[in-house]
């Protein structure tokens, strides 16, 4: 029987991977957006991500092959960074928001420009997070034989959460 997990585990890798490479750019324009206050320059910066905006966003839903495809895995990542990326999907719908809305006509754009920039800013914070929980180890997997089964696949793993 062919065993998917190493292709899943492949799909979402490079899901990932074009998510930090595709919104890198979204969310460093959107630092930089703090640090100019030219209009036009502004102006020259949101159009430059304006063609790729939406496209970027979509790697995320990707991220919801977690569930579907490694359900023990969704089952221990998920609860152990939940409001990490609950804070930083919050933050990506605020940086949305202030994308679309500082070109309505009688929008205070100065509000909207700041709010693209933190929103950009804090939503990198929260990413750096969950990057520092999976590299300092908050949690590991572990192979034990009296574990659940991790999705369709043969592996079988256990999580231990690593104390201070």
């Amino acid at each position: 029987m062919l065993d998917l997990v190493p292709l899943w585990a492949a799909i979402l890798a490079l899901a990932v991977f074009m998510y930090v490479l595709l919104d890198g750019f979204d969310l460093g324009v959107g630092m930089l957006f703090l640090l100019r206050r030219d209009s036009g320059e502004r102006n020259l910066m949101i159009n430059s991500v304006a063609p790729v905006w939406d496209f970027n966003e979509t790697w995320l839903v990707l991220g919801g092959g977690l569930f579907a495809v490694f359900p023990f895995a969704f089952a221990i990542i998920v609860p152990a960074v939940y409001f990490t990326i609950l804070f930083m999907l919050f933050r990506l719908i605020f940086r949305g928001v202030a994308f679309e809305f500082r070109e309505v006509i009688g929008a205070r754009k100065w509000l909207w420009d700041g709010a693209f920039g933190v929103g950009s800013l804090i939503a990198t914070f929260a990413q750096g997070c969950v990057l520092g929980m999976f590299s300092f180890r908050a949690f590991r997997f572990r192979d034990a034989s009296t574990s659940a089964r991790a999705g369709a696949g043969s592996h079988r793993f256990r999580c231990w959460w690593v104390s201070g």
